[in-house]
């Protein structure tokens, strides 16, 4: 079997570093070019610490893939960048897996089609640590049962996007799980806007930014006389890495975009 050769975008960033380890230490895999808006030039395995592989960094993901052939591209950059590079993948004909925050169901979908009109299949997934995704599945079905629910997530303070997309996946998920309810008092106020969280179909949604943090979520359901709390702490990015190869896998065998990881896991 050929190795799946992959270009990382945002290959310099923390989690793209983590996946070019990724890569290097797991057969079957091979690094085929690195983007990043910083260090143009440098070998990406000396800029993140693990010896000199001899892949220079490129500027943008179009130089990327003039200079390489790749089979799957890892996008770990920013939500400003994300459809762009969908787009560039799919006229390269190279399969995504998408872990940038941006992109609702709804978005992802409308890709999905164009993906699977060139017989091209890929991954985008909020969260690719398998208890996270776990977590969000048993959220979902304890929704069911437990339809009053709050969501917490908190995160590092260099996180540009609130909620989190785990966050955004998880709503979603309960969403599809339960009734809209009005929760809490019905005349409740708040004193300072905001001060209850974001409202998604009759819920809340809470955002945590401090430094020290790395990805955390709990989903909170309240019923008469108890609480069930469900919780995932991620506490490096090294968590994320069995999805990450799983999604890559996977990705070389379907067509359209799947959207959430939970999906790749089965019963």
């Amino acid at each position: 079997m050929k190795p799946i050769r992959i270009i990382v975008a945002g290959a310099k960033g923390r989690m793209g570093s983590e996946v070019i380890r990724l890569i290097q230490r797991e057969e079957g895999l091979e690094l085929a070019a690195a983007v990043s808006r910083s260090g143009i030039g440098e070998d990406i395995g000396e800029a993140v610490g693990i010896g000199r592989l001899e892949v220079p960094i490129h500027a943008t993901l179009s130089e990327a893939l003039l200079a390489a052939k790749a089979d799957v591209l890892v996008d770990f950059t920013v939500p400003d960048s994300v459809e762009k590079h969908l787009e560039l993948a799919l006229q390269a004909g190279i399969r995504p897996v998408v872990g940038t925050s941006g992109l609702d169901e709804t978005t992802v979908e409308t890709w999905s089609q164009r993906f699977r009109e060139q017989g091209l299949g890929g991954v985008v997934a909020p969260n690719f640590a398998i208890g996270a995704v776990l977590m969000m599945m048993f959220a979902a079905k304890a929704a069911r049962y437990m339809p009053h629910v709050e969501i917490i997530e908190m995160h590092h303070d260099r996180k540009l996007d609130a909620p989190s997309g785990t966050a955004v996946k998880t709503a979603e998920m309960v969403t599809q799980s339960r009734q809209e309810i009005k929760q809490g008092h019905p005349e409740e106020t708040e004193t300072w806007d905001g001060a209850r969280g974001a409202y998604k179909n009759g819920f809340r949604v809470h955002s945590v930014r401090l430094p020290g943090l790395v990805a955390h979520q709990e989903v909170l359901l309240g019923g008469p006389g108890q609480l069930l709390t469900i919780r995932h702490d991620s506490l490096n990015r090294e968590s994320f890495m069995p999805g990450v190869k799983l999604a890559v896998e996977r990705a070389m065998e379907l067509e359209g975009l799947v959207y959430g990881l939970e999906h790749l896991l089965g019963d």
